[in-house]
């Protein structure tokens, strides 16, 4: 089982960016997914999560109206698709294979990790 992340960057404020993660290992559609987030010096905190074959989908409130999880079963993949970004934000956003819900566990998986700089 395999989670790479890949599409973050440095983006002014009020930038837009789409993170991306391919899995491997499993069939990504028959797995709840989470975006997870971790800013230098705190805890991560979750983001979005889709269940099994996208059934459901929850946001933290942070970012609700501005960022939407899809998966693509085509090609096993999850995206995020942030608007909007808030300045003098930095974290690195992490895919995770865990049970739906903004709530995190220790026995959750996630990639490695892809940081997002938001800065003018």
């Amino acid at each position: 089982v395999q989670l790479v992340e890949s599409g973050g960057g440095l983006v002014p404020p009020g930038g837009s960016l789409r993170l991306s993660c391919a899995a491997s290992g499993f069939m990504l559609s028959a797995y709840d997914m989470s975006w997870v987030r971790q800013a230098p010096g705190k805890g991560p905190e979750g983001v979005s999560a889709i269940s099994a074959a996208g059934a459901g989908i929850v946001y933290a409130d942070s970012v609700r109206g501005r960022f939407t999880i899809s998966s693509a079963n085509s090609n096993n993949m999850l995206y995020l698709q942030m608007h909007n970004l808030k300045p003098e934000a930095t974290y690195v956003y992490f895919c995770a294979l865990k049970a739906y819900g903004l709530r995190l566990a220790e026995d959750d998986f996630w990639g490695q990790g892809t940081q997002v700089t938001v800065s003018s």
